[in-house]
């Protein structure tokens, strides 16, 4: 574990986002001059996102944040499993009988997941809807049966997933697609390519704690984010500055329920079928996109740091962990 100073986040210098792990730092009044601070926020993908951008158009400024919050949702229609009508929605429900038909992106995002599950040896799992569900950690107070759990355990359920171009066949009915630990991440990148297309330079896509920093703050400075700890939320492990990058963090504290001595959370081990067992709560990793920072914040929590570091250096090389606590 890092040792990092515990420091109190001041309320005049840091602007809570959503209600994850994070704190970006807000731009002081006092330099507000030509370009100001717009933000807009929005329920999305289980979670609120929020943007905001420096510029000194306060109306073209609304209406990049606008459209980069509609490709939000529009990545959120296509890749949630909640909706028969995604395309994860239709795979899942016509699993171990047909190959469905999806978008180029969908098939982006799963082939990126699979790779991430082969590089960990299927440590990160995108196959694990229905481990998810049997645990349901914000509904459940005592864990499901163990003869539940140890059906699915141990069975690399993403080796069932055929994806092409533009299909995908799950081959398995117990292989059902959840791409929580990496879509949210593509999401941030599709809505900080929108805004770059706008032409906003500066600014932020915060999505439930997956945040792209995009160039400086008004003082021409990077953007500095607040690192919670698991242990105390009006505390910070440790402040990353960041430019043109993106942070996300994965831990055990926000979603779950205790029992019987044991913190039961929302990221599951494939290989037991249950909430990941560790001395850690939390780990953070900064890379050069949002979709990688995701991914590899889930697939290396609660391993040892060695190992971690291997599985980012084979997947994605420029990422790094900035925390763990």
């Amino acid at each position: 574990m890092n040792t990092m100073s515990h420091n109190q986040p001041n309320r005049r210098e840091f602007l809570t986002l959503a209600a994850g792990a994070f704190a970006v730092a807000a731009v002081p009044f006092a330099v507000r001059r030509r370009a100001q601070l717009h933000t807009r926020s929005l329920p999305v993908m289980g979670t609120t996102a929020e943007i905001s951008v420096l510029h000194a158009d306060a109306r073209y400024a609304q209406d990049a944040m606008h459209a980069a919050l509609r490709e939000l949702q529009r990545v959120e229609l296509a890749m949630t499993r909640f909706s028969p009508a995604s395309d994860i929605g239709r795979a899942n429900a016509l699993a171990g009988r047909e190959r469905v038909a999806i978008s180029p992106e969908t098939a982006f995002v799963l082939q990126s997941a699979l790779a991430w599950a082969g590089t960990t040896n299927g440590g990160f799992d995108p196959a694990l809807a229905r481990v998810v569900d049997l645990w349901d950690v914000k509904r459940r107070h005592i864990p499901p049966a163990q003869q539940q759990v140890q059906r699915l355990a141990g069975r690399q359920l993403y080796r069932h997933i055929d994806v092409g171009e533009r299909s995908v066949f799950v081959r398995e009915a117990d292989a059902l697609i959840d791409l929580g630990g990496i879509a949210c991440g593509y999401g941030v990148d599709r809505a900080v390519a929108v805004l770059r297309e706008w032409g906003i330079t500066n600014g932020y896509v915060n999505v439930g704690g997956d945040i792209y920093a995009l160039g400086h703050n008004a003082e021409g400075e990077p953007w500095r984010v607040g690192v919670r700890s698991p242990d105390d939320g009006a505390r910070l492990l440790t402040t990353i500055e960041l430019s043109d990058a993106a942070i996300a963090t994965s831990g055990d504290y926000e979603q779950g329920f205790t029992f019987g001595g044991r913190r039961y959370h929302h990221i599951m081990d494939p290989g037991i079928a249950e909430p990941r067992i560790t001395a850690t709560h939390t780990v953070t990793v900064v890379a050069d996109r949002a979709i990688d920072a995701d991914a590899a914040s889930t697939a290396v929590f609660g391993l040892s740091r060695p190992v971690a570091e291997r599985i980012l250096m084979l997947r994605a090389p420029s990422s790094r962990i900035v925390a763990t606590g």
